[in-house]
């Protein structure tokens, strides 16, 4: 087991319990936890140690939400997150940390930015965003930064508030793309060597508090009403894209 400070080890709890709570209750928050992990942990070895926990949060956010899923918005997406991802590989061989956070933190303001000007100041004739061309750029910044820091939920996050979808339909469709992305992320993690064994034991402490996380977000889900929920979507998104950027 890796040597770790009792205050390593509560943080680490606590940002196991956000993964959980961030997979089935409120999405962008699990980017608190990746900034968490990376100032415990070695970077590198963070993204690798907080991926498979956020597979098994996937579990159970399939589970509680696996009939709302928007299919179309997904299928529509696949296509620029395989190239996004493919990119993150390549950027993560060549980039040292600094560089990948500052670059992440960047993408993350500017999709905030974009997001909250069509949102909130839409031109008469305008929809909700969800077309070919948007599912190109979220879904190409999502697979980058997804591979790069696991840092995707805000991305993606931003995507599905632009297009408005209900709360219901929102965490469906980020339960199943979170699902099937970061299983695909699996082999490529191995072979950057982001996966090691002690990193396995400290998933193997943890995995309870990912469980308890879940369960507590789809009690919160339950009872958050639509404004409240994007607020605090936005709100986590904007706490994780300026740890990104200062960190």
């Amino acid at each position: 087991m890796p040597e770790l400070t009792s205050l390593a080890w509560v943080l680490l709890a606590v940002a196991a319990v956000v993964v959980g709570i961030s997979k089935t209750g409120i999405p962008g928050a699990g980017t608190v936890a990746v900034a968490i992990f990376a100032a415990v942990l070695p970077a590198r070895a963070s993204t690798g140690t907080i991926l498979l926990l956020l597979i098994v949060a996937d579990v159970f956010a399939v589970i509680t939400y696996r009939r709302h899923a928007n299919w179309r918005a997904l299928w529509r997406l696949v296509p620029a997150v395989a190239v996004g991802v493919l990119l993150g590989v390549g950027f993560l061989a060549i980039a040292d940390d600094l560089w990948v956070k500052r670059t992440i933190g960047v993408i993350l303001i500017a999709v905030i930015a974009i997001t909250l000007w069509r949102r909130y100041r839409p031109a008469p004739s305008e929809q909700p965003t969800g077309g070919r061309a948007a599912a190109a750029v979220y879904g190409g910044l999502g697979g980058f930064t997804t591979m790069v820091a696991n840092a995707a939920g805000p991305v993606m996050s931003m995507y599905f508030l632009a297009a408005r979808f209900p709360v219901k339909e929102f965490l469906g469709t980020a339960a199943w793309f979170f699902a099937i992305v970061n299983i695909a992320k699996v082999p490529f993690s191995i072979g950057l060597g982001l996966i090691t064994v002690p990193g396995l034991l400290i998933d193997l402490v943890l995995v309870p508090l990912v469980v308890g996380g879940a369960l507590l977000g789809r009690w919160i889900a339950s009872r958050v009403d639509q404004v409240l929920f994007e607020r605090l979507v936005i709100l986590f998104t904007i706490v994780g894209a300026g740890y990104l950027l200062l960190s």
